[in-house]
């Protein structure tokens, strides 16, 4: 019977970048507590990874903020999401895992799902959790990656997209994401869970076909 669990993790930066564009993820997810609330604790500082970070644990999402520099989350990330398995005696498909981040590619507030397998598309910390998590190393994982646009400046060189995305948010911005993006952000999560939900029924009828 399927039975979603979810441990989502935000992408971002610790102060003093926490209300900047790359730290969006954060606000998405923090966004995303106060959606679900009750049933979704207010965030409280935890051990996750080894690590004191964010965290709220419902009976179904578990909320992170890494606690990492954005560049160097790959570890961090797969450490917290293997250390949950462990102590919950969960596989690999019980756990699903879900990155929140940042897309330059996308218009403020715009939210997609992105598949694991696809390309990180430059962004340094989806990169970093791609070398650290492997799918072909587990068996049947469930992961996935939500985007969260933050928009591009004109300018495409280094110096001008770093200014960029370690800005603070202006009001405005962070009501686009608290408004728009966080329902969408939702709305991603139950989509994923459909889909994954679909996928255990129809390997579940293969199993019992092969017996």
């Amino acid at each position: 019977m399927f039975n979603p669990r979810f441990l989502v993790i935000s992408l971002g930066n610790p102060a003093p970048y926490v209300g900047t564009l790359h730290s969006v993820g954060h606000l998405a997810v923090a966004s995303l507590q106060k959606i679900l609330s009750p049933e979704q604790p207010p965030f409280a500082s935890e051990r996750h990874g080894k690590k004191s970070v964010l965290a709220s644990a419902g009976p179904k999402y578990t909320l992170l903020q890494s606690p990492t520099l954005m560049n160097i989350s790959g570890p961090w990330v797969a450490k917290a999401w293997k250390e949950m398995l462990a102590n919950r005696g969960l596989a690999p498909a019980d756990l699903s895992l879900v990155l929140v981040h940042d897309d330059l590619e996308e218009d403020l507030g715009v939210v997609k799902i992105r598949q694991w397998s696809r390309s990180h598309r430059g962004h340094n910390g989806v990169k970093s959790v791609n070398s650290s998590l492997l799918p072909k190393d587990y068996n049947d994982p469930r992961w996935s990656r939500i985007s969260v646009g933050i928009g591009r400046p004109e300018g495409r060189d280094r110096t001008t997209v770093s200014d960029y995305v370690l800005r603070e948010m202006t009001k405005w911005e962070k009501s686009v994401i608290e408004d728009k993006a966080t329902p969408a952000v939702l709305d991603a999560l139950l989509e994923l869970e459909r889909k994954w939900e679909r996928e255990s029924e129809e390997a579940g009828g293969e199993e019992k076909r092969q017996r």
